[in-house]
């Protein structure tokens, strides 16, 4: 087994395509040691700056490097994209070997395009200190730890499941307390959740006839996966990682309960996982029938399969003594204006009614939106499911999951992934193709944007937005979903 391991590796680092994208991945490395976007209290920033790295040459080549870097994963993703292999004749890659060479510069690196693990790693030392993050923020405790914080998050609860809390706390005291280090090694759960991805998007491919390699391609050499999961050390990517697993287990086994469990595990990171709880009786038995009697049973078994994850998820809480103190920071995550849609266009629409003076408030029509969004979230997850969830499940998983993510207040491209990594299993159609590959370079550029208006820099990310436009414009960007005849290309993933 190690050695097909290296021979995969071998395999994927001698094609020039993965040592294109290992480029663009250190690229972007090098770009985040930026000193304008590192915490200015971080101990790496203070020796990058006694290297005389903090001037405005510096702010200036770490924005032309990440942006360089963005568009080199983008392109190496186009062009590393099976059907492309395919009508080239190029043997197709395994791709947990092209992520595993790509996201090797950014293992030791300090948090990429967000400050979320240096929270996590607060939070885990406020639980060191015997105080409960749900009802204190990161200041509550002055010193490294908080200094490294997103001053917007320092003085707010921590909006994450039990198990993610207490996970933080252990992993802080496995690196001695140490501030730099407790947030880089925040980078291990992510990594186990993506190779969860990785080990469960084939085999869950196979199940409903879709070709394992495409799957895994969409979802492991993305560059949100990349940069997001493993670069931003988000625990987004523990929760998706066991919200497959618990998929795989009730395909394997054909029985809910067990995926139900896993399940409820993975809402102990997260809270939005319990989605996936109410999908995992149809994968073993279809619903198709609107006639009282079905239509009970079939809400009898998702209400059972929703029950048995609260129940582990409420064990969870207890076990790790933290409780159910997240209800406190359930609106914590939209406190931060992001470019959501909604929020968007409640700006759009404030802005004359604050030049009429008509708000006294001055955000009521933001508010309103928000909320009107997610009106339109419910609406549509509910189309969504009277359409799929009965016969085609994950299918409802994916666009529920991807509806909520646009229509919240607040869109993270780390949100888009939860429903993303089983957009292949929806079948796209070119055309949806098309507009995923879209979003996905407009998340790359506004994460571009961001880097940039920090560091003085904005032209750079603009730029990149033409860019990353010609690299989608020049590609044929047609793929087969379907599941392939060819046995050997099966165990290509």
């Amino acid at each position: 087994m190690v050695k097909s391991a290296l021979s995969s590796l071998r395999e994927a680092f001698a094609q020039r395509v993965v040592k294109f994208g290992l480029l663009g991945s250190t690229l972007v490395v090098l770009g985040s040691l930026s000193p304008a976007y590192l915490p200015q209290k971080s101990p790496l920033a203070r020796y990058l700056a006694s290297l005389g790295f903090d001037g405005e040459i510096s702010k200036w080549t770490g924005t032309v490097l990440t942006a360089l870097g963005l568009a080199t994963l983008l392109e190496f993703w186009l062009r590393v994209r099976p059907a492309r292999r395919d009508a080239r004749g190029l043997p197709q890659l395994r791709h947990w070997a092209v992520l595993a060479i790509i996201a090797a510069p950014m293992l030791l690196a300090p948090p990429i395009f967000s400050h979320d693990a240096y929270s996590y790693a607060a939070q885990g030392w406020l639980l060191q200190n015997n105080l409960n993050p749900y009802f204190v923020g990161p200041g509550t405790l002055p010193g490294q730890f908080a200094d490294q914080v997103a001053w917007v998050w320092r003085e707010t609860p921590a909006p994450y499941g039990p198990l993610a809390l207490r996970l933080s706390h252990w992993l802080i005291l496995a690196v001695g307390l140490h501030p730099y280090w407790s947030a880089v090694i925040m980078r291990l759960p992510a990594i186990i959740g993506v190779a969860l991805i990785g080990w469960c998007t084939p085999r869950i491919a196979r199940r409903f006839r879709i070709n394992p390699a495409a799957a895994s391609w969409f979802a492991l050499a993305n560059p949100i996966t990349i940069l997001d999961f493993i670069g931003g050390a988000h625990n987004d990517s523990l929760m998706v990682g066991l919200m497959l697993f618990g998929i795989w287990l009730t395909i394997r086994y054909n029985a809910w309960w067990w995926g139900a469990v896993v399940v409820g595990v993975a809402a102990a990171i997260k809270q939005p996982a319990f989605l996936v709880a109410v999908a995992l009786p149809f994968i073993t038995k279809e619903w198709g029938s609107w006639r009282l009697k079905p239509l009970l049973v079939a809400l009898a078994r998702a209400l059972g399969s929703l029950a048995v994850s609260v129940a582990v998820f409420a064990l969870l809480s207890v076990a790790t003594g933290l409780g159910f103190g997240w209800v406190n920071a359930v609106n914590v995550p939209g406190m931060v204006d992001t470019v959501s849609p909604f929020t968007v266009i409640g700006y759009a629409i404030q802005l004359p009614v604050n030049m009429l003076g008509l708000d006294p408030t001055g955000r009521a029509v933001v508010r309103t939106l928000r909320t009107v969004g997610l009106v339109v979230a419910a609406i549509g997850m509910t189309i969504v499911a009277v359409r799929h969830l009965g016969k085609r499940p994950l299918h409802f998983v994916s666009w529920s999951f991807l509806i909520f993510a646009f229509c919240a207040p607040a869109i993270h491209s780390w949100y888009v992934l939860w429903g993303g990594v089983l957009f292949p299993v929806t079948r796209p159609r070119t055309l949806r193709l098309r507009i995923a590959i879209v979003v996905t370079g407009v998340l790359l550029g506004y994460a571009a944007m961001n880097f940039a208006l920090r560091n003085g820099a904005w032209i750079v990310a603009a730029v990149l937005f033409w860019v990353v436009w010609e690299s989608v414009r020049v590609h044929e960007l047609r793929q087969r979903w379907e599941e392939e005849s060819d046995q050997e290309s099966l165990v290509r993933s």
